[in-house]
C-alpha cells in the first residue's frame, strides 16, 4: 500500500516527467560510457589472460643469428625457466596472385609430431603441417581474410633466393600475433603481411638451419625475477648473434593491445566523470527549484506531524527514481555500444573468441558513482527543505528586489522593447541560477568540441608524419645489412625517380638503471625524401657527434640533453659506447632516436652499409617497378606510404567514428537536457507571471520570446565560454591518452567550432520547441488560480 508521500511522489514525477526522463537520460550517458569502458576492459583482459595461459603464451623472447640446438640446455638450466622452445624465423617475401606490390610474410618453424611447448597455434580451418609436404603452409586468420585465402589456395615466397609455391593446409590463430603487425610498421596491414607456419624440418632445409635456429621463446616458474632471467638470457645469446632478448612487456603484439587496455581505463575514469559531473548540476538545479516551489506543501507536511526524516527520504526517493531510470537505460545503451565496441575490436584483435561480458560489479559500480553523483548534486537541496520551519515555509517568499541592476544601467537598454528589458532584468536579478544554466551549456559544448577534435588531431598526424616528414612512395628492407652500392642498384631500378638509404640497428639505450629497447636509425643528414621533423612542423638537424632522441624516449629513460647515455648495439659486433644526446625534438608517432649514417657505420664498426632505402617512384612505373622489387632476393619486406596511411586511418577510424558518434550524439542529448530543463522550470516558477501577460494582452509568441529568448542569450553567452572549456578539456584528454605508440595533438580544424556550435544551436532549437509547445497549451485560469 503507498503512503500519502509516495503518492505524491509518484504524481510529481509524472508532472514533471520530462524533466526527469531528460536528467535521467544524462546520468545515462554516465553510465553508458563506464559500462561500455569498464566493460570492455574486463572482457578484452579476462580473454587475453585466458588465451595466454591456454596456449602456453611466451614470457621471455629473443633472437639470434644462427645458434646450436644444444644452447636450449643451458638456457633451461636458468634460474627461473620453465620451459624452452626454439624456432625458426625468417621474413621474406611474397608474390600474390592479384596483388601488384609484394606482401611480406614471417615464416615460423612449426614441430610436425608433437603440440607446441609455447605460442601454439589454434587452428580454424583445415589442418596442420605434414612433416613429408614441406610446401605445407599455416596461415594467420586476418591475412587469410584480406585475401580470401581458403585451405587449397597457394601463393609464391621467395625463400633464401628461391622462388617456392606454399599450399595452405590450414588457417590459424597465435597468441604471439592477436595484433599482426609488420617490422617498422605503425599500423596492421593484413593484406601485405602475414603470418605463415611451415614445417621445422622445410624451414631447416630451406636456410640451413639443421640443428640450429635463430628464434627462442621462454616461459618462467612462477617465482622468477623477469629481468633477472631476460640478462641471463641475452648473455648467452649474445655469444651467436643475439639481438637482445626481451619479456612479454615488450613484445609488439602484447605492447599494442596492453596500449589499448590502458585506454580504455582513461576513458572509463574521464568520460563519465563529466557526464555525472553534469548530471549533479542538473539535479541540484531541479530539485532546488522544487523544494523552492513546494515551500508551502512542507510547511503543511511538518505542521501535520510529518518528520523532518520522512521529509528529507521522500526527496531522497525522487533523486534515486532519476538515478535508477538512468542507470536502466545507461546500462541497456552501455552494453549495447559495448558489443558493437567488440565487433570493431575483433577486426583487429585476433582472439578466438571475444564476448562483452558484464558481470554483477560493473552495475554495482555504475549504481554508487551515480548515486555519488546524485546525492552530492541534490543533497543540499535536500538539506535546505529539512531546515525550513512550518511557519517560514507556509508564508510565500519576499519577492525579489527588482532595482534598476547592471544590465538595465547600459546606455543601450532604453531603446529595447519591453520584453527585451523583461529579459534582461531576469537575467540580472537571478545571475547564479543564469550562470549555471549557461555553464551547462558551455560544458556540453566542451564536450562535443573535445570529442570532434580527435578526428582533427588524426589527420594532422598523418599529414605531418606521411605528407611531410615520410615523402617517399616506398620503403625497402633488406635481409641483411648490404654495402652502400647496393642503393646504385635499387637507383637502376625501371620506376625509380630518387633514392635515399639508412642504417637501422637494434639498441639498448641505458640512462642509470631505466633502459629501452629502441632502433637507432641513421639517416642521411639534410634529406629531402624521409625527413626527421619534429610536432612543429620544423626540420632537426642530425650533429656529426651525439645521438637525437624523440622527447617521449628521453622522458622514457629520465634523460635529457646533453646527457650522456650509454648505447649497447645489438647485432653484429654488439659494440658498446656511451654517446652524448645532442637534442631532443617532440613527435607523435613512435619512441625515435636518429644519428648520422656515416657515423652509425663508424661506431658499428663497419664500412659504409645500409638497411634499407626510402624511394620515390614514377606514378606510371608502378607496376614495373613493383614486379622487379618481388624478384629481388636481397630484399625482405616492402612497405608503400599510401597503404600506411590507408591502414593508419583503417585500424583508428573505425573506432574513433564508432565512439565520437557516440559522444556527439551524448552531447546533444546534455545540451537539450540542459536547456529543457531550465526552461520547464522556469515555465513552472513562471506560470503565473506568463499567465499574467496572456490576460493583459501579450500575444503567445512575445511570452515565448520572454522564456526562451532568456534561454537564447544564455546559449549567446555560453558559446564562447564552452570553446575556451572544450579547448582545455581536450588537451586534457590529450594529456592523458599520451602513450609510447603515440602523442594525440591538440589541433583543431576551423570548421569544427562551427560544427560543434550547430549542434548545440539545434540541440537549444530542439527543447525551445518542447517548452513552447507547453507555452502554447497554457492553461490560463488553472494557472491565476494560485492561493496567495
Amino acid at each position: 500500500m503507498l503512503g500519502v508521500l509516495d503518492r505524491k511522489l509518484l504524481r510529481d514525477m509524472w508532472h514533471i516527467r520530462g524533466l526527469v526522463v531528460a536528467i535521467a537520460l544524462v546520468i545515462g550517458a554516465g553510465v553508458a560510457t563506464f559500462v561500455m569502458s569498464i566493460g570492455m576492459v574486463q572482457s578484452l583482459d579476462e580473454t587475453r589472460t585466458a588465451y595466454y595461459e591456454r596456449y602456453r603464451f611466451a614470457d621471455i623472447f629473443g633472437t639470434v643469428k644462427r645458434a646450436p640446438q644444444r644452447l636450449k640446455k643451458q638456457l633451461e638450466k636458468i634460474d627461473g625457466v620453465k620451459a624452452v622452445a626454439t624456432r625458426i624465423v625468417k621474413d621474406v617475401t611474397l608474390d600474390i596472385a592479384g596483388l601488384d606490390e609484394p606482401a611480406t610474410g614471417r615464416l615460423i618453424s612449426l614441430s610436425t609430431d608433437e603440440r607446441q611447448s609455447l605460442n601454439d597455434i589454434r587452428i580454424r580451418l583445415g589442418r596442420s603441417v605434414s612433416h613429408d609436404r614441406p610446401d605445407d603452409a599455416v596461415i594467420s586468420e586476418a591475412f587469410a581474410e584480406a585475401h580470401s585465402f581458403v585451405p587449397g589456395d597457394h601463393f609464391f615466397a621467395t625463400i633464401n633466393g628461391h622462388r617456392r609455391r606454399l599450399n595452405i593446409v590450414g588457417i590459424a590463430l597465435s597468441p604471439e600475433y592477436v595484433y599482426s603487425i609488420a617490422p617498422g610498421a605503425m599500423m596492421p596491414d593484413d593484406k601485405r603481411f602475414g603470418i605463415i607456419w611451415m614445417g621445422r624440418e622445410a624451414l631447416a632445409a630451406a636456410f640451413d638451419m639443421d640443428g640450429a635456429f635463430n628464434d627462442i621463446a621462454i616461459s618462467l616458474l612462477r617465482n622468477a625475477i623477469p629481468n633477472a632471467v631476460t640478462a641471463a638470457v641475452d648473455q648467452h645469446l649474445s655469444t651467436y648473434g643475439g639481438t637482445g632478448a626481451f619479456s612479454r612487456r615488450d613484445q609488439i603484439s602484447n605492447w599494442f593491445l596492453s596500449s589499448e587496455i590502458e585506454q580504455l581505463r582513461t576513458m572509463a575514469s574521464l568520460i563519465p566523470t563529466i557526464f555525472l559531473a553534469v548530471s549533479a548540476f542538473l539535479l541540484n538545479m531541479v530539485i532546488s527549484r522544487l523544494v523552492a516551489t513546494e515551500r508551502e506543501q512542507i510547511g503543511l507536511l511538518k505542521a501535520f506531524g510529518l518528520t523532518n526524516t520522512a521529509i528529507a527520504w521522500h526527496y531522497v526517493k525522487f533523486i534515486l527514481g532519476m538515478v535508477i531510470l538512468g542507470l536502466v537505460i545507461g546500462s541497456a545503451m552501455g552494453t549495447w555500444l559495448g558489443r558493437g565496441l567488440t565487433e570493431i575490436y575483433t577486426q583487429f584483435y585476433r582472439f578466438p573468441f571475444l564476448y562483452f561480458r558484464l558481470d554483477a560489479s560493473v552495475f554495482a559500480g555504475a549504481l554508487l558513482i551515480s548515486l555519488c553523483a546524485a546525492l552530492l548534486g541534490g543533497g543540499g537541496a535536500v538539506a535546505r527543505a529539512v531546515r525550513l520551519p512550518p511557519a517560514v515555509a507556509m508564508a510565500p517568499p519576499a519577492p525579489p528586489s527588482y532595482r534598476r541592476g547592471v544590465l538595465q544601467r547600459l546606455p543601450f537598454v532604453d531603446a529595447l522593447d519591453q520584453p527585451t528589458r523583461m529579459i534582461l532584468r531576469h537575467l540580472s536579478r537571478w545571475p547564479i541560477r543564469s550562470g549555471l544554466t549557461l555553464l551547462g551549456i558551455a560544458l556540453a559544448l566542451s564536450l562535443l568540441l573535445s570529442s570532434l577534435f580527435w578526428l582533427d588531431a588524426i589527420e594532422h598526424m598523418i599529414d605531418v608524419q606521411y605528407n611531410r616528414a615520410e615523402r617517399q612512395d616506398i620503403t625497402v628492407s633488406l635481409t641483411e645489412p648490404q654495402p652502400l652500392r647496393t642503393v646504385s642498384d635499387l637507383a637502376h631500378v625501371t620506376g625509380v625517380m630518387a633514392i635515399q638509404p639508412f642504417r637501422s640497428v637494434p639498441i639498448r639505450l641505458r640512462y642509470g638503471h631505466r633502459s629501452r629497447l629502441v632502433s637507432l636509425i641513421g639517416a642521411v643528414p639534410d634529406a629531402t625524401i624521409n625527413r626527421v621533423l619534429d610536432a612543429s612542423d620544423r626540420a632537426v638537424d642530425l650533429p656529426p657527434d651525439g645521438v637525437v632522441l624523440s622527447a617521449k624516449l628521453a622522458e622514457l629513460i629520465g634523460a635529457t640533453t646533453g646527457d650522456i647515455v650509454t648505447v649497447e648495439v645489438l647485432e653484429g659486433r654488439r659494440p658498446t659506447r656511451k654517446i652524448r644526446i645532442a637534442t631532443t625534438f617532440d613527435n607523435y608517432l613512435g619512441t625515435l632516436a636518429y644519428m648520422r649514417m656515416d657515423e652509425l657505420n663508424k661506431f658499428m664498426l663497419e664500412g659504409p652499409t645500409i638497411s634499407g632505402a626510402h624511394i620515390l617512384a614514377d606514378p606510371n612505373l608502378y607496376g614495373v617497378l613493383h614486379r622487379a622489387l618481388k624478384d629481388m632476393p636481397k630484399i625482405a619486406g616492402v612497405t608503400l606510404r599510401e597503404t600506411a596511411i590507408d591502414a593508419f586511418r583503417d585500424t583508428i577510424g573505425d573506432t574513433l567514428n564508432f565512439i565520437i558518434g557516440f559522444y556527439v550524439f551524448f552531447a546533444g542529448l546534455l545540451t537539450f537536457g540542459v536547456v529543457y530543463n531550465s526552461a520547464r522550470i522556469s515555465l513552472s516558477e513562471r506560470g503565473r507571471e506568463l499567465a499574467s501577460l496572456r490576460v493583459l494582452g501579450f500575444t503567445r509568441f512575445e511570452i515565448s520570446y520572454i522564456l526562451l529568448g532568456e534561454l537564447a542569450a544564455l546559449t549567446v553567452l555560453a558559446l564562447p565560454l564552452g570553446c575556451a572549456l572544450g579547448y582545455g578539456l581536450s588537451w586534457l584528454i590529450a594529456s592523458v591518452s599520451e602513450t609510447e605508440l603515440y602523442r594525440i595533438p591538440l589541433y583543431f580544424e576551423r570548421g569544427t567550432f562551427g560544427f560543434s556550435v550547430a549542434i548545440v544551436l539545434i540541440a537549444v532549437i530542439i527543447s525551445g520547441l518542447f517548452v513552447r509547445r507547453r507555452l502554447d497549451r497554457l492553461d490560463l485560469i488553472a494557472v491565476l488560480k494560485t492561493r496567495e
